[in-house]
Parts: C-alpha cells; structure tokens; sequence
C-alpha cells in the first residue's frame, strides 16, 4: 500500500500566515506568490509577491518603508485598485488600534524556520536606485539644497507631463465639480486669484515668493495683478523654467529670480510675503528663525499667507516612504503647533483655511494624468520613479481624505508698532467673490 505525504501549502499560504500573526489580524486583500499560489477574500485587490527578495527586504526593513521599496522594484505589486488595496488594509490596521499581537517564543521561532523555507533569509537587498541618499548634517544649507534637488530637480519634462498649464504644485481650491482636463487648470487659477486677493495685492505692491516652484504664482501675481515680485527657490531647474516664463510673457520689469536659500534672503519692505509648501521643507528646530525672517521680510501692516501641510501629534514629521523617496527631511507638524510659532514670532494670524478636501482632487488630478501618460513617463524616468510617483499619489490622496494629513491657508499680518493690522475690517466674502469666473 502507497502512502503520500499530506501537500505543503503553497507560498501565498504560508506568507499570510506570518503576516497575520505579524499584524494580529486577518489580511484584507488576497495573496499571489511566485509559486502561483494563491489565498485571501474574493473580490478584493491582489496582492502579488512576485520574489523571494520581496520578503527578504521585509525582514530587514519591516513596516512601510520595506512594503515601499518592495513596490517601486516590482517585487511585489497590486492587481486591481490599488487605493482600495492600501485603503482596505488601512482600515483593518485601524480596527487593530494599538493592539499589538502578543508572540511567544515559540510563535518567533516557528516564523523563524517559514522564513527559511521561504527563502526569505538571507543578506538585505540593496536600497532601490530611487531612494534619496543625503549626506552632512540635518537642514545645513548643502543638505537641504541636495534634499530639494532629489524632489524638484527631476526634470522640467516629468512635471509638464504631470502637471497642468500653471505648473502649480499645490493645493489647487475647487470651485465646481467637473473632473474634466481643464478642472484642474481652474482650481489652480482660483487657488491663486485667492492668495494675491488674501494678500491684498495691488498694482506695484512688492510680493516676496518663497520656494515660487514653477513660477505659478509669481507669474498670476505680476500678470493679473501688476505686482512686483521677487522669486526665491533652490531649485535649479525651477529657476530656469521661472526664467524663461518672465521673457516670454515680457515680465522682466515685474519679475526677479533668485536662486537662493531662504536663509540668505537679505533686506525687508515687502508689503506681501507668501510661501506655498515650502515650510514643510524647512525643519522643526528652524521653523522659529522661518517665522521670524517672515516677519522681518515684510512691512508693518503687510501680509504674509503660509499654505503648509499638517500633520497630526501621533505621526509628525514626513513618513517614511515620503522622506525616503519624495522629500527628505520633510516635516509637518498640526496645525495648531504651526500657528504658535507664527504668532511667537510677532505676526497676528487673522485667518486659517483648510483645504484639506481640494487637495484629495488635486492629487486625484494629477494620478489620472500619471496613469494617462504613464508610457511617457516610463520612457523619461524610468519605470521604478514613475512607481515611486504612483504609490505617493495614491498613498498621499487617501492621507488628507482619511485625515491623517491636512493642508491650511494661514493669513498673517505684521502689526504696526500701534497694534495696526492695515486691514480696518474682516476681509470675509470680498477674497471670494468672483473665483467663480477665474
């Protein structure tokens, strides 16, 4: 009489029994291995772990950052949705709360042994090409320039691919429904009729614009509104394209471009000063001396408008997968901490806007447009950057609708030495009027 062995399970099996004794919960997503092998509810995003070297990086690199680098290789990847994927498995870590699984001894050594005989074992994978690699110390002028350069610095081309015609990389303020290709265009326009109009700006006021990007709102500022602007990034190639913007549109009488750290910024009299995400960029011990050149940069009774992203007390800081792959060093902190130092260092805050919802939209935009023109942007980034672009979009889309980040207009204004603020009355309807029609 023959006898046979009982089959083992296959890959896709035994992976999610680790990963469910990991998490202390049942996975929300079904599992594909290498083997073929497959498990986890129907009807769900797969989840397929193309390589052994995908569980290796895990094993060295547990968390978000390890799923991360596993994703931009293509070690692993998603079939389906991948924003109902990352946001099924969010849920489930939700419902977990901080209940963290309790493993025996014996729970770490049986895990021990299925890595094994996964093949999961062995020395870590290197770090994927696209992952920043920043020397010298925190926010030193040389690192925070490498840092930007990592971001911003990719190519002109790559952001016209993923951009619209303003070239705006922000929060875009969404004044009607459509999700047509010219909606985005709108809600950047109205986005920055509602900054210079905050701002105050008449013909020949002077605007500070720090960390200007592509020139957005340095351009909208000196076209529909005639003011004299000073452009300030770090960012080369923004300078170039700012540049190149100024003489084709006969700016050059209104516009100035500077290449510079804000750090470097000599003199005052700005009668308006505005920074656009920029302030996420600048560190959490520089941010009081950020606050205090704001105030110093612009006149008593000026202006100065901060649109920041924020972050709550239980996760400050950028994350992991956006400091690594997207902006090094970046911090974010909540909102109510941003305010205090504004207003330690002398400026009156007067409004607080949060746009939290139009930034889900305007990065939905810029996705559709990646995933649109995705063989365009293989073929001029590579496919693991134009990876790296997609998880951050649909990672950072579901970050500010389920809360965890948000984004804020704060209005400040540098009082007089006779507690002045210039504004005389509530601002209040008169910055909205009309964005309809921008």
């Amino acid at each position: 009489m023959s006898t046979t062995s009982p089959k083992r399970p296959g890959a896709a099996h035994r992976i999610a029994d680790l990963a469910e004794e990991a998490v202390g919960a049942r996975l929300p997503v079904r599992l594909r291995a290498w083997d073929g092998s497959e498990t986890g509810p129907p009807g769900t995003p797969v989840v397929v772990v193309r390589s052994r070297r995908a569980l290796r990086r895990l094993l060295w690199q547990p968390g978000e950052l390890g799923l991360a680098q596993a994703y931009v290789t293509g070690e692993i990847d998603v079939e389906g949705d991948l924003a109902e994927g990352l946001r099924a498995v969010g849920a489930a870590a939700r419902a977990r709360g901080t209940r963290a699984p309790r493993l025996t001894l014996a729970d770490r050594a049986r895990a021990a042994v299925e890595a094994v005989r996964l093949g999961a074992v062995g020395p870590p994978p290197p770090a994927p090409a696209s992952q920043a690699r920043l020397r010298g110390g925190l926010h030193t002028r040389s690192r925070d320039r490498a840092a930007i350069s990592h971001h911003y610095d990719l190519s002109n081309d790559f952001y016209r691919l993923l951009l619209d015609d303003t070239m705006a990389y922000s929060c875009g303020y969404w004044t009607d429904e459509a999700t047509d290709d010219t909606a985005s265009v709108r809600a950047q326009r109205a986005k920055l009729e509602l900054i210079c109009r905050k701002l105050g700006l008449r013909p020949g006021a002077r605007l500070l614009d720090i960390g200007c990007g592509w020139g957005s709102l340095t351009l909208y500022a000196a076209e529909r509104h005639k003011a004299r602007v000073t452009a300030v990034t770090l960012a080369r190639e923004q300078a170039a394209h700012v540049r190149e913007q100024v003489r084709e549109r006969g700016l050059e009488d209104l516009v100035e471009v500077v290449c510079q750290d804000y750090r470097d910024i000599t003199g005052s009299g700005y009668d308006a000063v505005a920074t656009v995400e920029m302030g996420e960029h600048v560190g959490d011990a520089e941010y009081p001396a950020f606050a205090a050149a704001l105030h110093r940069l612009v006149v008593p009774e000026g202006r100065v408008l901060v649109q920041q992203m924020s972050r709550g007390h239980r996760a400050p800081g950028g994350g992991a997968f956006i400091e690594a792959y997207i902006a090094p060093d970046m911090h974010m902190r909540p909102l109510g901490e941003t305010v205090g130092l504004l207003e330690g260092a002398g400026l009156e805050v007067r409004s607080v806007e949060s746009l939290r919802e139009h930034y889900v939209r305007t990065v939905a935009a810029w996705h559709r447009t990646l995933e649109r023109r995705w063989d365009d942007v293989v073929r001029l980034v590579g496919e693991e950057t134009a990876r790296v672009w997609r998880l951050y979009l649909v990672g950072g889309a579901l970050a500010f609708e389920e809360r965890r980040m948000g984004v804020d207009q704060i209005l400040c204004v540098r009082p007089s030495d006779t507690g002045a603020s210039g504004l005389g009355r509530p601002e209040g309807a008169d910055w909205y009027r009309g964005l309809e029609q921008t």
